[in-house]
């Protein structure tokens, strides 16, 4: 078989999966912002299959064109697929459509311009393209890491890291080959080894989903006042669970700057997995954040409702419980309670 030949077969094996994987993500958590984004991954990743040509691009039909610009906009869908899939308090904004219409404008204007003047300036356009791909990338890659400590469900947690490594370093690696294979007998075989590496991280991924569950992955992280805990097991863990709600009712550890998992662990000398698995498994919490949080607010509604805080500003009163700006605070305030700061101490007859 010729490389040509199996690049081509690795293609179709690839959008089959995608499309596949696509329709399932979209029939059984299209309720869940990572999952609707999820599906909307697979769905570019399917057109990138289609598109994608190692080496300097030879003249591109204007027909193929918006499938270009989709793949090329799907890099955006990832980084914004990483941020949904780590921080629960994610929301779409249309700065991020803004940003995905952009960088899918800038891929055709490039295409059309490859169309009408394939000689010239078509690897310039090409370094472009995957130097732009590169840095959403490195941004997901950030986000992966800087908020992946948070997630207190293990599966769940290695699960989510190896989807985002194995489609970020993937990417990576097309985007190197594009920019350093020229064209000719290599570009065919970089090609199909390209194909090959995609298609075995699209069926990595397939099969790591089926073995932990589409819904550890894609579950939302409930409120904070629905966080339900689970039955106890021994006495060890009540004892835990007991020195942990102390910390947090007297020392009021919440407060404290940059407190992590770790330093939460260090204070009460057991190994940090022990002490995620208690906050979830006992106190029925799947993220770190919102397990302090729950915490804070609950002090800032005692504050807010307290007629002797009237003058207290609200940023006072959020900082005071551990908030380091309001605008987190506020967001969070409201998911918990369904109505701003501002709101609550006015519906308890609190006059600022």
């Amino acid at each position: 078989m010729s490389h040509a030949a199996l690049d081509l077969s690795l293609r179709a094996a690839t959008v089959a999966m995608l499309l596949v994987l696509a329709a399932t993500l979209f029939r059984d958590f299209r309720h869940v912002l990572a999952g609707r984004l999820a599906a909307a991954f697979a769905l570019g990743s399917a057109a990138h299959a289609v598109t994608y040509a190692i080496g300097t691009p030879p003249p591109v039909p204007l027909w193929r064109a918006p499938i270009i610009a989709l793949s090329t906009g799907n890099i955006v869908v990832f980084w914004l697929f990483t941020r949904a899939l780590f921080d629960e308090s994610f929301r779409l904004r249309w700065r991020h459509a803004a940003i995905w219409l952009a960088v899918a404008a800038f891929s055709l204007v490039n295409c059309t311009f490859l169309a009408a003047s394939p000689g010239s300036g078509a690897r310039l356009s090409l370094i472009s393209i995957n130097l732009l791909v590169l840095g959403f990338i490195a941004l997901a890659l950030v986000q992966t890491f800087a908020s992946w400590s948070a997630d207190l469900v293990e599966d769940r947690r290695r699960v989510r890291v190896f989807i985002v490594v194995a489609a970020a370093l993937y990417g990576g690696l097309n985007a190197v080959l594009h920019l350093t294979v020229p064209g000719g007998h290599a570009a065919e075989i970089a090609s199909a080894a390209n194909g090959a590496l995609l298609a075995g991280v699209v069926a990595a991924i397939c099969v790591a989903m089926l073995r932990v569950g589409g819904a550890e992955v894609f579950a939302a992280a409930p409120a904070a006042s629905e966080a339900a805990p689970q039955a106890d097991t021994g006495a060890a863990d009540r004892k835990l669970v007991d020195a942990l709600m102390r910390l947090m009712a007297d020392e009021r550890i919440y407060r404290h700057d940059n407190v992590t998992i770790g330093s939460l662990a260090t204070k009460l000398s057991i190994p940090e997995y022990r002490l995620r698995r208690l906050i979830n498994q006992k106190l029925g919490y799947r993220n770190f954040n919102v397990f302090l949080n729950n915490h804070r607010i609950e002090e800032a509604k005692a504050a807010l409702a307290d007629p002797a805080q009237a003058q207290v500003s609200v940023i006072t009163i959020a900082m005071d419980a551990g908030f380091a700006s309001l605008g987190p605070f506020n967001r969070a305030f409201k998911a918990t309670t369904g109505v701003t700061p501002t709101e609550y101490r006015r519906q308890r007859g609190i006059a600022a």
